[in-house]
């Protein structure tokens, strides 16, 4: 996939194919162009592709999610150019505040910025490790996977901070691992998954949650149903950022570079929401 191919499609078809805005690829090689000339200072070798096609590459490696094989093959480059290609574009971007998430510092300010945030966790599956199998099973999805946490703002849709562990780890024991705390007047919606987080954070909202013994009244009904249609939010933008398929698709790279992308899909996501 070559640039001159890919600029005569319209604003639709361009994001459909690079999962990105046309205004968010510009910013991005106006970023990559400054870090291509620090890297001439220190010395580095000039690439054998231009930056505009290996932005397309990393792109298409993170939207697809295919082999470095193929995507090395369509952009006539060897695996080893394509996986330092699309290595350095991740982390020449992540670094820049453009794309960079807020972080959990954001939450405890004393100017509150923040009305309500909403807790969620998603997983993201992995092929079985060869050590500590038991330590990744989610006995939710009944596979192998990475659970992500995210704090999203209420009001301007934007992703305060993540959290990331196994998918083992049960979503409230993660959201205490990963200390995030959240100013004593901003509010959290959260799902049944995180009982207990009123001992923790007063002003916390979550549906109730039946026994056998007692069952929801009507009223509980109505409320629960009111707490889902808050915290749906949380659902949609988890929903945009697996529309890159090394979220959502059976993760093949080391698990370590795991958390560097999906912060990058998740600063992204807040860059085009000011566009």
């Amino acid at each position: 996939m070559k640039l001159k191919a890919v600029e005569i499609l319209d604003k639709e078809k361009f994001r459909r194919l690079t999962g990105i805005k046309r205004t968010t690829f510009n910013r991005m090689i106006e970023i990559l162009r400054e870090a291509t000339q620090l890297k001439k200072k220190k010395g580095g070798r000039n690439t054998k592709l231009c930056i505009e096609d290996m932005l397309l590459m990393t792109l298409e490696y993170l939207k697809e999610y295919r082999t470095y094989f193929h995507i090395s093959q369509s952009y006539g480059v060897s695996e080893s150019t394509a996986y330092k290609a699309v290595r350095w574009i991740e982390d020449s971007l992540i670094k820049h505040p453009d794309f960079a998430l807020p972080g959990r510092k954001e939450l405890l300010k004393s100017d509150v910025k923040y009305e309500m945030v909403l807790v969620d966790a998603t997983e993201s599956p992995i092929e079985r490790p060869k050590k500590k199998q038991k330590y990744f099973y989610s006995g939710k999805k009944k596979r192998h996977t990475l659970k992500s946490q995210l704090v999203v703002d209420k009001k301007s849709k934007k992703i305060i901070c993540t959290a990331f562990s196994n998918g083992k780890r049960h979503d409230f024991r993660l959201f205490k691992e990963s200390k995030t705390r959240v100013h004593p007047e901003t509010s959290i919606l959260t799902d049944t998954g995180y009982q207990g987080i009123q001992k923790i954070h007063a002003k916390s909202k979550l549906p109730k949650k039946k026994t056998k013994k007692n069952p929801l009244t009507k009223q509980d009904k109505k409320d629960n149903r009111q707490l889902a249609s808050g915290r749906v939010l949380n659902e949609n933008v988890i929903g945009v950022i697996k529309r890159f398929k090394i979220i959502a698709d059976r993760y093949r790279n080391r698990r370590k570079r795991f958390t560097l992308r999906f912060n990058l899909i998740a600063g992204i996501y807040n860059f085009e929401l000011l566009l």
